[in-house]
């Protein structure tokens, strides 16, 4: 029989429904992979007994022929999903051992469905970082490695975690949270399919908050079919969350494979930056090639606005985290450092809770929201988002079925390599990516090819709003073309 763990996740689901093996032997035979991959640090938490508990409870459902869309199914979670008793903590000093007594929205529609808590990933601290190395308990390693070389690699973040344990075969899908990319990069960086869907579109509730108006949940999967198997179920509208949609969540499934014949593309110009990698325009050529021969229709668009979408993004994501992270004081749930008054309580416990980058996002947030500063600062970054949001507007108007660009300026880079002196080095990693979330647009990332080091490499698909399904049917024809891509084991 094949090793359980290398199957997809619609082959695990079809050997689940044959009966070719229980979910308690395909739980089991994650957890002894999750033992041996420990070296890469992807997993902060394990949780084998209740994942046993919950492979019982799937073998039950099996057996009476009660199998909802994922029963039996093992997931890693994000650190940054709520999950009721389970320690969750941000990968933040601050909050502790915090143990939540509520359940994410998305966390409970999937346990709804039938799927297998393995356990919760590493990610940035409070999702803020593009390598995974701001974590509390340590960066996560990336499973490639570069040819003739064991430099470790970072797996992109924030949701490195997620990335690497799906790359391993060390869960069969995972949850993630993009704000600025960190569901699409590090998917790009670590030959995996990431998902963020359009904004609304997954709740929001019971997930730690980064910036409110871009924060979105959704997967990172090994394929495009098993990314949108996971999706279907993570989606849908919630009373709790004032931002969800209110809108019927359709079979993403049955987008996959869908011809994609007159549809037209759009190739953006600006997205063609200084400097590119020749090795990134090649990819990105290749892959309009591919979909043309599949038969789209490939033409050049304009969206001017994109050269101010990345210091747009940080002074909005830093001013909404500077806002968000001032619940976390000391007083009411996690880590608490005394101090002789209330004060000095909480500046002692931000202090020794928060990591650097947090506190450098804060402290820029803070700053621009403040007087004197707001109206220069904030208030004009979220008049470009708008226009960056009409640019967008106007290229689907014109018939545009969906917008085609790299995912990453480049691979995966090493770990340390990055940001160290220059912090404006490593937000770059971004370039690709935020504008999608300013404009609270959905995009995928799909492995297209691989750099002169053997390392993998995406290309991005955007789409209309709520408008996932064409994502799924392009992405298909790119993962076709390109092919599966798993690393050597070299961890185990």
């Amino acid at each position: 029989m094949t090793e359980l763990t290398s199957l997809t996740l619609s082959e695990a689901r079809e050997g689940l429904a044959n009966k070719s093996f229980s979910a308690l032997q395909l739980t089991d035979a994650y957890l002894k992979a999750m033992a041996g991959g420990r070296g890469l640090n992807a997993y902060v938490l394990e949780t084998p007994d209740q994942a046993r508990a919950m492979a019982k409870v799937a073998d039950e459902a099996l057996a009476r022929g009660e199998a909802g869309p994922l029963t039996g199914i093992p997931l890693g979670i994000k650190d940054l999903f709520a999950t009721e008793g389970v320690r969750t903590t941000a990968c933040s000093k601050i909050l502790g051992e915090f143990k939540p007594p509520y359940e994410s929205t998305v966390t409970t529609q999937l346990w709804r469905d039938g799927a297998v808590l393995l356990g919760k990933l590493n990610n940035d601290e409070f999702a803020m970082g593009s390598s995974n190395e701001t974590s509390c308990f340590g960066p996560v390693i990336n499973p490639w490695r570069r040819e003739g070389s064991k430099t470790k690699l970072v797996p992109g973040g924030s949701s490195g975690g997620s990335a690497a344990a799906v790359a391993a075969n060390l869960c069969l899908g995972a949850t993630a949270t993009d704000t600025g990319g960190s569901i699409r990069q590090p998917a790009a960086f670590t030959g995996t399919v990431g998902v963020k869907p359009t904004y609304g579109r997954c709740s929001r509730w019971g997930i730690v908050a980064f910036a409110s108006s871009l924060d979105q949940a959704g997967p990172i999967a090994r394929t495009v079919r098993d990314a949108a198997i996971l999706l279907r179920s993570m989606a849908g509208h919630d009373p709790k969350d004032t931002t969800s949609v209110d809108r019927a969540v359709p079979d993403y499934e049955a987008a996959v494979g869908r011809s994609v014949k007159g549809m037209k593309i759009g190739i953006p110009k600006e997205y063609r930056i200084e400097g590119m990698s020749p090795e990134i325009e090649a990819l990105w050529k290749r892959g309009a090639d591919w979909l043309k021969a599949a038969g789209a229709e490939l033409v050049e668009v304009s969206l001017p606005h994109t050269r101010y979408a990345l210091p747009a993004y940080y002074i909005v994501a830093p001013a909404e985290a500077s806002s968000n992270l001032a619940r976390y004081d000391g007083v009411r749930y996690g880590a608490r450092v005394p101090g002789h008054n209330i004060v000095e309580m909480y500046e002692n416990t931000r202090a020794a809770g928060f990591g650097a980058e947090v506190k450098r996002r804060v402290m820029i947030g803070t700053y621009v929201l403040s007087a004197g500063y707001y109206d220069a600062y904030y208030l004009r970054a979220q008049k470009v988002r708008t226009l960056i949001k009409r640019d967008f507007e106007t290229c689907f108007a014109n018939g545009v079925s969906a917008i085609l660009t790299p995912a990453t300026p480049s691979a995966a880079f090493g770990i340390g390599e990055k940001g160290g002196a220059d912090p404006v080095e490593m937000y770059l990693n971004d370039i690709f990516t935020v504008t999608v979330n300013m404009a609270g647009l959905p995009g995928i990332a799909v492995p297209a090819g691989r750099d002169v080091q053997g390392l993998p490499l995406g290309l991005q698909l955007i789409g209309r709003p709520f408008d996932e399904e064409t994502l799924f049917s392009l992405g298909e024809v790119i993962e076709q073309a390109a092919g599966r891509f798993i690393p050597e084991k070299w961890w185990a």
